[in-house]
């Protein structure tokens, strides 16, 4: 009788284990993914996409803004100016002695075509509202304190004295053209102030239209002031 007992109760825990164990190998196993970031980490911001064309090369999608800086020395132009048709200072001609006359002359004569600039330009007269080219010159020099004859640009051509290399190109000579029905004050040796009859007073280059069209360089020599009787 204990036997039997004793083998019943053997059959019957050797059943209770392989029960579970068949329950073990059906339950599903749930395997954690682990990795090197923490859960909490932000979003990371989605890569922006790169287009591409036939060759090898990526084509950028956003635009590129170059960004200056205000000092021009750490930003210097793009682009470097080159010779400008813009007279020379009057100044630093007088410091070379590029100048027809004196320092203070020469500042005058400069001073007394820049108010005149883009005046209108009409014939037979010498200003204030309207000058011709000879009139330009006589009004300019006589401000200037270079006193002469209002005159004809033949006339002058005749009582001035001829200059020949580079005293051609000092600014205040005056310069003849167009087989001398034209003439104007020379700034230097890029250009000239004249009185245009289709744009006024105004600074024109040698350059260009002008340069077949120079008759020759003179130099205006003052009248000496009269006496008082």
């Amino acid at each position: 009788m204990k036997v039997f007992a004793k083998c019943l109760l053997l059959s019957v825990c050797v059943a209770a284990v392989f029960t579970v164990t068949a329950l073990a190998q059906d339950r599903p196993r749930i395997v954690k993914q682990t990795g090197s970031q923490p859960v909490n980490a932000p979003a990371t911001a989605p890569v922006e996409k790169i287009k591409t064309t036939g060759s090898s090369r990526p084509v950028l999608t956003n635009e590129i803004k170059v960004v200056r800086s205000a000092d021009p020395a750490f930003d210097p132009p793009l682009v470097q100016k080159t010779a400008s048709v813009a007279p020379t200072s009057v100044q630093g001609m007088a410091a070379a002695g590029k100048t027809a006359y004196g320092r203070e002359t020469s500042v005058k004569l400069d001073a007394a075509i820049k108010s005149r600039y883009g005046t209108p330009y009409l014939y037979g007269t010498t200003g204030p509202r309207t000058y011709d080219c000879s009139g330009f010159v006589w009004s300019a020099f006589q401000e200037a304190g270079i006193p002469f004859t209002r005159a004809s640009v033949r006339t002058l051509w005749a009582q001035s004295e001829p200059v020949e290399g580079d005293d051609r190109f000092k600014f205040g000579t005056l310069v003849f053209l167009n087989g001398l029905g034209h003439m104007g004050i020379v700034a230097d040796e890029n250009g000239f102030y004249h009185a245009s009859s289709s744009k006024g007073i105004m600074y024109s280059p040698f350059k260009g239209y002008w340069s077949s069209r120079i008759v020759g360089f003179r130099r205006l020599k003052p009248e000496t002031p009269k006496a008082a009787k």
